[in-house]
């Protein structure tokens, strides 16, 4: 049996900290032609995961909130803003699911939150992900930028 306790919370926390990127994902599933994708995602305010989507083939995804606070947004083809969660585990919502083949992205708002998130598998990193050809990279420097455009954009921050 796979826990999701105080102590594993505490030390992704640490993890993400620590890292580079900001945040930290620990797998329940063993291997990735895992049909179901089972993960624990821990994100930090100034870490930006950029617009994606799933689509060959399209996948769902699901994220609920163990700690903290994300902003979960959902995005046309021209980046506008179609659709938004707040997820808190305190909160009416908790959690929500993508809309396959659309883009998204998740944005933590307080430190340390930490997302419990399935995904249809399996992951093949050559085509799991397409990237938004309108966001930054992930190492772009414009990113921290664009981040903070896109939290004035939403209706619910």
């Amino acid at each position: 049996m796979q826990k999701i306790d105080a102590r594993f919370l505490q030390e992704l926390q640490e993890e993400a900290g620590d890292s580079e990127r900001k945040r930290q994902i620990r797998n329940f599933h063993t291997e990735p032609s895992d049909p179901l994708q089972r993960m624990v995602n821990c994100l930090n305010p100034d870490s930006y995961v950029p617009p994606h989507k799933h689509e060959r083939p399209e996948k769902r995804e699901a994220f609920i909130a163990l700690t903290g606070r994300l902003l979960l947004i959902e995005l046309d083809e021209q980046g506008g803003i179609t659709e938004e969660a707040l997820l808190d585990p305190g909160s009416e919502t908790k959690g929500a699911e993508i809309t396959p083949g659309r883009y998204h992205t998740l944005v933590a708002l307080e430190k340390d939150t930490c997302v419990y998130e399935v995904k249809d598998g399996p992951y093949d990193p050559q085509s799991d992900k397409q990237t938004a050809p309108w966001a930054p990279a992930e190492d772009d420097p414009h990113a921290a930028t664009y981040l903070q455009q896109l939290l004035k954009r939403s209706s619910l921050v």
